[in-house]
């Protein structure tokens, strides 16, 4: 079952142990960090674990935090990577043009004219805006989708799709329209 249809979304992750009386390095995914503690309490990516979350410094890449049931720095260790959830009805909603990422992974990715360019794989940020991982029909590497208005005018979620107007080449294989290999390209 995705975190979607469990209702939860991803909203930070244990980034290791801080200090020896239990304290976790929290990196925060919220669009202000400092918001995950008010969505407590958290869960662990199954559910079967819940968490309490009280922020006690700040930290490069992240807050240290005092973890409910995490007494000591053994036990803070072990959780080194674990994701926490928040239920959806917890978060704010969003605007008709912002989106929760876990929204967009599964969606089906089309070109304006209806031609099925792939599905949504996940969303990444490495800095310079949100990317969305398209795994494109008939190929072996994800294609790479900014996702700004101009590459994804349309994002339907009730239907299920996106609707793209991708960068020229960015979905194209070498071959031109024919079928043949474009031209200055190696047979």
């Amino acid at each position: 079952m995705s975190e979607q249809d469990e209702g939860r979304i991803c909203v930070g992750a244990i980034a290791g142990a801080f200090g020896v009386r239990g304290e976790v390095r929290l990196k925060s995914f919220c669009a202000d960090p400092r918001d995950i503690a008010a969505y407590s309490p958290l869960t662990d990516e199954g559910g079967t674990r819940s968490f309490e979350v009280t922020l006690t410094r700040p930290m490069k890449g992240g807050f240290g935090a005092r973890l409910s049931g995490v007494p000591t720095r053994e036990d803070a260790e072990a959780l080194k990577g674990v994701r926490l959830y928040a239920r959806r009805d917890q978060l704010p909603s969003l605007p008709d043009d912002e989106f929760y990422h876990a929204d967009l992974v599964g969606l089906s990715v089309l070109d304006a004219g209806g031609a099925p360019l792939g599905k949504v794989l996940a969303v990444h940020d490495f800095g310079a805006g949100d990317l969305l991982e398209v795994r494109a029909p008939g190929r072996s590497q994800t294609v790479m989708l900014p996702f700004t208005k101009e590459a994804v005018p349309t994002v339907d979620l009730a239907a299920g799709r996106i609707i793209a107007d991708p960068p020229a080449g960015l979905f194209d294989d070498g071959k031109d329209e024919d079928g043949d290999a474009a031209e200055g390209d190696e047979a």
